[in-house]
């Protein structure tokens, strides 16, 4: 993978500064590391659903993890995120292809959130917003493959931190994460959501570590992070700001290279092929009772389409 050395080196052309994934490493450190930047996606992943700002705001956080983590793995399928609990939020799901497309939905009870909101001390999001539940990461990389889950509770304030309960849980992985999301005014008058992530991955040494070399990788561990923590919410999501320069204005007392960036798109997979395949595996006397004017009208849970099957229609699909 060819990279950019800020250390000295030819320039890479720079990747476009939103809807991007931008791997990194720092150079002679057992550490690496990727940077999402999210415009355009988040805010057309948002406005599918007409979200209270609350709901907005944290299914935008998830969208941007499901990002930033998705990036850690490699994995010819779907990557989910996922959280459930007994909350305002009942559900929110942020998944991400192999190949970039992204989508997420949240489900929420508006009196709750309501409740929630109206109180006198309003609390931290998770608590506030989810309420007990569990986190899920999911691989899923088709019928021949076995999926890969793994589950943890709502534990700590931010989703950043049911994160890093998770991380603290497995043995195979230290990582940190830094997470921004925010508005930003449009040429139309109104505001467009924006959301940035920023992780770092400590990587397992190759063969035998001598004493002295391992108390050094956990000081390189330790800088790294202390660096990615240094980052503010304005670096992470302000579109003036290239992704490299940002890089190199955090890691560039150890050096930093970076490689070829991914290009991620707001992309529904729903189909009529896919609902008319479920609307098949039901019995006819169960889609007779979801009838609405004479018609099943199927709506997409991701990205709020339709897909209506007439009478017509379900004679068809139950004749084929």
């Amino acid at each position: 993978m060819a990279g950019l050395d800020h250390s000295g080196g030819q320039m890479a052309p720079r990747p476009a500064p939103d809807d991007m994934i931008q791997p990194f490493q720092i150079e002679g450190k057992a550490v690496r590391g990727r940077l999402v930047r999210l415009g355009p996606l988040v805010d057309e992943v948002l406005d599918r659903h007409n979200y209270p700002e609350p709901v907005a705001a944290l299914l935008a956080e998830m969208v941007a993890l499901a990002a930033v983590l998705s990036g850690a793995l490699k994995y010819e399928g779907v990557f989910t995120l996922q959280t459930k609990g007994d909350g305002p939020i009942r559900l929110m799901v942020a998944d991400v292809t192999s190949t970039g497309d992204i989508r997420g939905y949240a489900q929420f009870d508006a009196e709750k959130l309501a409740a929630v909101e109206t109180a006198p001390a309003a609390g931290s999001p998770v608590p506030r917003l989810l309420g007990s539940g569990y986190l899920a990461f999911t691989v899923d990389q088709g019928a021949d493959t076995e999926r890969y889950q793994g589950i943890v509770e709502l534990v700590g304030a931010t989703l950043v931190d049911c994160v890093h309960h998770y991380f603290r849980q497995s043995e195979q992985l230290q990582a940190g994460i830094k997470l921004a999301v925010g508005r930003e005014a449009r040429s139309d008058g109104g505001s467009g959501w924006r959301a940035g992530a920023l992780m770092v991955q400590r990587m397992p040494p190759e063969g035998g570590v001598p004493e002295l070399a391992a108390d050094d990788a956990d000081e390189d561990w330790r800088r790294a992070l202390i660096f990615m923590a240094s980052s503010t919410s304005t670096e992470l999501l302000d579109p003036a700001l290239a992704p490299n320069d940002l890089l190199f204005r955090l890691f560039h007392e150890d050096g930093v290279r970076v490689f070829a960036p991914g290009s991620l798109r707001a992309a529904c997979r729903c189909s009529r092929e896919r609902v008319e395949r479920v609307l098949q595996s039901l019995p006819r006397s169960e889609i007779e009772d979801l009838k609405d004017d004479g018609a099943v009208v199927v709506t997409c849970e991701f990205c709020n389409g339709d897909y209506r099957f007439s009478e017509e229609d379900l004679d068809k699909l139950y004749d084929a």
